[in-house]
């Protein structure tokens, strides 16, 4: 078991966790002091059958009242209706502000979860039990919540610190192949922003990744969480450096807004990130051969490169009227290189085409 502290404003807010099974959980939990013994399971209907049983085990043996609110699989329901539901639900089983919800899940269930925990009497206490790599590596951590409105990626949400972060690595092996290819490309964004040498060890392990090995994936996990950890410390509201973590972000939310969320959130993210290197090379910050590599390395990944029936104008103008890219401009994530993420607002849209069509399959 490994232990990593994250603070907020400069004091230890919580704990993430990262082990093997759920039977350090109890403790963890016990060590939480927490004011009440009431606690509501947030999960989706996939996730529910595989560990929902497992963990209300675990808070049984505890003393507690275990509720359940499953929600439907899928981004789709990443909405405020789901979240309406969850409150009347909550307000019909008479929880208060003491109380504790569970997100058991990935990155849907506990961005909504949190939300909810955020706004439900003005903010309730929440735990992250991530189960997909994307969660475990990324979303689960740092306090953003969220959900999506109207087809617009995260645009209702707050910041709520959990409680705990409990990270069960034997999740994985039941996590469908193209989902956890999904998360890949959230651990090689940390590389390309914040450490080269990452990047290339990533690179090196490529086999044993893909094959699951127990000793790389706790690596794998453990360093992307200290690289999130050091920005989400160093600014929690992204107000300035954080922004880097949504390399490959504007363009990944368009394109899946195109695609009507048929691709994966990781998915996009590896083409945002392609999109996003091709302007750097463009620009004069990345050397070809380093576009061309960042490019291909997605391949053995088992991540997208290319798209068919890609409409570059019209992933333009979702990127462009997206809300969150009003006021002082689009925000653009570039390398100066390897390693070296900054934030750039000079991109132009035929920058943004040029990237977008360098996406598009094209028949020999």
């Amino acid at each position: 078991m490994k232990k990593i502290t994250v603070n907020y404003q400069e004091k230890p807010c919580y704990d993430i966790v990262i082990t093997d099974s759920f039977r350090g959980l109890g403790a963890k939990i016990k060590s939480l002091n927490l004011l009440s013994t009431r606690v509501c399971i947030v999960v989706d209907k996939n996730v529910d059958p595989l560990y929902g049983d497992k963990v209300e085990k675990v808070f049984l043996n505890l003393g507690f009242k275990c509720s359940y609110f499953i929600i439907e699989a899928g981004e789709e329901y990443k909405t405020l209706a789901t979240v309406r539901d969850l409150y009347d639900f909550l307000i019909s089983e008479r929880f208060s502000r003491d109380d504790l919800l569970i997100a058991l899940g990935g990155g849907v269930v506990g961005d909504l979860c949190g939300f909810t925990a955020a706004t439900f009497l003005r903010g309730i206490s929440f735990i992250q039990i991530p189960t997909t790599l994307l969660s475990q590596t990324d979303s689960s951590i740092g306090g953003k919540t969220g959900v999506d409105f109207d087809g617009y990626k995260n645009m209702v949400g707050a910041f709520h610190m959990p409680r705990l972060v409990y990270i069960n690595t034997a999740t994985l092996k039941t996590l469908p192949g193209r989902e956890f290819a999904s998360g890949i490309a959230e651990v090689m964004k940390y590389g390309l922003i914040k450490d080269e040498s990452f990047y290339e060890w990533l690179i090196t392990n490529i086999e044993g990744i893909n094959a699951q090995d127990k000793d790389i994936l706790l690596e794998l996990i453990e360093h992307s969480l200290m690289i999130k950890k050091a920005i989400v410390e160093q600014d929690p509201h992204e107000k300035g450096i954080r922004a880097i973590l949504n390399f490959g972000h504007t363009v990944g939310h368009a394109l899946e807004k195109a695609a009507d969320f048929s691709l994966l959130h990781g998915e996009c993210v590896a083409l945002g990130i392609i999109a996003a290197s091709f302007i750097s090379w463009k620009k004069g910050y990345l050397k070809m051969e380093e576009y061309y590599e960042i490019r291909d390395m997605f391949v053995p990944f088992n991540l997208p490169i290319l798209l068919n029936e890609l409409k570059p104008k019209e992933v333009l103008a979702f990127i462009k009227s997206d809300k969150k890219n009003a006021g002082d401009g689009l925000k653009y994530i570039l390398l100066e290189k390897v390693g070296k993420a900054f934030i750039d607002k000079s991109v132009t849209d035929e920058e943004i085409l040029m990237a977008l069509e360098e996406l598009q399959w094209k028949e020999d």
